[in-house]
């Protein structure tokens, strides 16, 4: 199976250390955001869990530990943005998240790591012409470090319009330059650029339209085949392949102002006080009502068959 990590908060940034305590625990224990006393208990064995996925915009924290992930295959998604902290107030700056990504890469494997350029944001401060040219620039340095970008504009959520209500839809001419540049560069520095649920509209310009983290993509990453069951997107436009998260919403202190994870900095800010790195659960404690179910875990992977 796929264990996710990184589709409501960022487990490396800010829970390093409690996600070390549970992959040495054996286990892990996940809320249901919208049943919060329904409560899934998921074995952390590499006899089940194939591959740990991240998205993360500072990896570095999770690098002391990293032998306890060697075991488990990984895909990592480290986003890196020209954004300063407008948009982005607790990122790392993006010249030490590079370094970390080159040292990422050198970790885990070219193939199991791949360079997150979104949500794009078009503004008097970041127009498409900067959004070009720091493109290329991070596309050079990163060159070698990764086969793969994923691109996507911004969506305007209610969170999102709520935090950040200066953002706006990116018109159509804009979409189309970005995709056909990009596309440009990335194929000078050696990546394919992929769309993230946003349809086949760039696919005419070298754009890879059929979805970032798919099982291909995870296949790529462990250099074998899965026999994964099938399973429906939540969104008509998303091909990826999710599910199985183990973080919880508003709990991401970067408080990225496009952030769609987030309600408020107050939510996020009392969740971490709440945060205990002994427990099982990523935000408090466990209740005498919670609702406790085992996970149906199975490894994945086809041993019969390889891509290699």
């Amino acid at each position: 199976m796929i264990l996710q990590t990184g589709l409501r908060t960022d487990i490396p940034a800010f829970y390093s250390r409690w996600f070390a305590n549970r992959l040495q625990a054996g286990f892990v224990c996940v809320r249901n955001p919208y049943n919060p006393v329904s409560v899934t208990r998921y074995t952390l064995s590499p006899d089940v869990v194939d591959l740990i996925g991240f998205c993360t915009k500072n990896p570095a924290p999770m690098f002391p530990y990293m032998d306890l992930l060697a075991p488990y295959g990984q895909y990592w998604f480290v986003t890196i943005t020209p954004y300063g902290k407008d948009i982005e107030p607790n990122v790392p700056d993006k010249e030490t998240v590079m370094d970390h990504f080159q040292k990422l890469s050198d970790m885990v494997g070219v193939d199991s790591v791949g360079w997150r350029y979104d949500p794009i944001l078009i503004s008097d401060v970041y127009p498409v012409e900067r959004h070009i040219l720091d493109f290329e620039k991070m596309a050079a340095y990163l060159s070698g470090y990764t086969k793969t970008c994923v691109i996507s504009l911004i969506d305007i959520y209610k969170k999102v319009r709520r935090n950040f209500p200066q953002a706006r839809p990116v018109q159509a001419a804009e979409r189309t330059e970005i995709g056909k540049t990009f596309a440009e560069i990335g194929c000078r520095y050696g990546m394919t650029i992929k769309a993230c649920a946003e349809g086949n509209d760039l696919a005419p310009y070298g754009i890879d339209c059929t979805g970032c983290m798919t099982i291909e993509t995870f296949e790529s990453a462990l250099h074998c085949r899965l026999d994964a069951p099938k399973r429906k997107s939540a969104r008509s436009e998303c091909a990826c392949y999710l599910g199985n998260d183990i973080g919880a919403y508003d709990t991401c202190g970067h408080l990225c102002r496009y952030c769609y994870a987030n309600a408020n900095a107050a939510a996020v800010r009392e969740n971490m006080r709440l945060h205990n790195p002994e427990s099982p659960f990523l935000i408090g404690e466990g209740h005498p009502d919670d609702a406790i179910h085992e996970a149906k875990q199975e490894s994945w992977i086809d041993r019969q068959m390889s891509l290699f």
